[in-house]
């Protein structure tokens, strides 16, 4: 199960490299037990990817109150008291106060103090690009769903193939603890021939030599399946420190289990196909906010005012009000053809998602046709290593029977160990596959 194994570490490492935990205190281990839906149950809610998705979704809700706010009136409020330190002087013409023509008389106007207070109130009656921004609101939130929907089936395919492995090497290390004992008993046998002159020290230590040899492959295997349990619980979202119990099993019904089909596929059942879709809908919009700009745009404006003037700073007395009501236009009319640019810049972008709507589809129907194939290999692959291994078992207990009864040799019933061995090992590996071959059918057809 060497290269299984290795895809594990493979796995695991870019897991822990994902998603690297920050130092949190202590706290004492927690038991989770997980049957594999549940793990897939729990993943979709503390998953750190698939929360940051979903927090995506609430971002982009609040940037559509943001778009929508656009739309209500704007009320603002202000006020000012002004400390006049010194009146700015004017010259009147001397005849306007009887003095005589040609002098100038210096004169100030106004009061030390000046206190105010407004209210203005602006209101959009027609804007194209509010009006876009809003009829977009509910794609763009749609856009956002789905992309979280993309990260959730992306930790549920690694969720699916780390399980399954860890799954199938609990019956990996069964199999190797089989074996040691095999082994330990045939050591022991042949080192009881050989005391009693019925057997050479060579073949005391060949079976010395494969018994360490599995050892040493079992403390590898507990090794790769320590670090596979911790990329688990990363993905899962639990602290390394905790125990994870998987409760599920795995064999080859259960692969064959369900039929699958494709006859009734659509390319809409894919996730990312729907993302594109979704992407160039958002394009369009974008040509049409661009459109929109061209025209002209209408609000209404308001302004109530109260002001006070006084030598001495009180608010006593008279408040002066002054207001207005308007209708205000604004119409684009030359901007050095940017808004063109910005239109054809938007268009060009439509037709970029054509182009990879386009290449998903291609890519959509090998990536089908190719896990399809590869389950259907994998399958076959499956079955004959399961009679492959029961044929090995067969001849490894015929060849024990010689062994005992003193007509085989010690070579022989070596042989024997490892050719049992190694077809325990294409078997386990051959189940692999062929789970993995089904996730990526079943995540081809979008149905994972």
């Amino acid at each position: 199960m060497k290269a299984t194994l290795h895809s594990l570490l493979v796995v695991a490492g870019l897991v822990a490299g994902a998603y690297g935990a920050a130092a949190q205190q202590p706290s004492a281990p927690v038991r989770h037990s997980f049957s594999l839906q549940e793990a897939l149950a729990y993943a979709g809610k503390n998953n750190a990817q698939v929360k940051n998705a979903l927090l995506d979704i609430r971002i982009q809700k609040e940037a559509n109150r943001e778009v929508a706010a656009a739309a209500y009136p704007s009320i603002t409020a202000s006020g000012s008291i002004t400390d006049n330190l010194k009146l700015q002087t004017t010259l009147l013409p001397g005849e306007f106060l009887g003095q005589p023509p040609g002098t100038f008389v210096p004169v100030t106007f106004g009061t030390k103090y000046i206190t105010s207070g407004s209210v203005d109130l602006s209101q959009v009656v027609f804007d194209g690009q509010v009006l876009v921004g809003l009829q977009a609101r509910r794609t763009s939130l749609a856009w956002k769903a789905k992309n979280a929907e993309i990260t959730e089936e992306m930790i549920r395919t690694n969720v699916y193939k780390v399980y399954y492995q860890l799954v199938l090497s609990r019956t990996q290390i069964a199999l190797l603890d089989a074996n040691i004992d095999l082994l330990k008993k045939l050591k022991h046998d042949a080192q009881v021939m050989y005391d009693n002159g019925f057997a050479e020290k060579l073949d005391v230590d060949k079976s010395d030599v494969q018994l360490t040899n599995l050892e040493t492959e079992k403390e590898k295997v507990l090794l790769s399946v320590t670090t596979g349990y911790n990329g688990l619980k990363i993905l899962l979202g639990i602290p390394v420190r905790d125990e994870l119990v998987l409760t599920d099993t795995l064999n080859d019904e259960q692969i064959k289990a369900g039929v699958l089909q494709t006859a009734d596929f659509q390319y809409e059942d894919r996730r990312d196909f729907q993302y594109l879709q979704l992407s160039k809908r958002l394009n369009e919009y974008n040509v049409k906010r661009y459109q929109y700009s061209k025209l002209p745009s209408f609000s209404l404006a308001a302004n109530y005012n109260k002001q006070i003037q006084r030598n001495e700073l009180n608010f006593g007395g008279d408040w002066f009000t002054a207001s207005y009501i308007a209708l205000r236009v604004s119409w684009p009319i030359f901007r050095g053809f940017a808004t063109n640019a910005k239109i054809n810049q938007a268009r060009l972008a439509v037709l970029q998602n054509n182009n990879q709507v386009d290449n998903l589809k291609l890519s959509i129907d090998n990536e089908i046709e190719t896990a399809k194939n590869s389950f259907k290999s994998a399958v076959a692959v499956m079955d004959y290593q399961k009679k492959n291994m029961k044929l090995a078992e067969t001849v490894y207990g015929q060849t024990k029977k010689k062994f005992e009864i003193g007509t085989g040799s010690q070579t022989e019933i070596n042989t024997a160990q490892t050719d049992l061995k190694t077809a325990q090992s294409n078997y386990i590996n051959a189940l692999y596959d062929a789970i993995i071959a089904k996730v990526d059918f079943l995540k081809a057809t979008g149905k994972l």
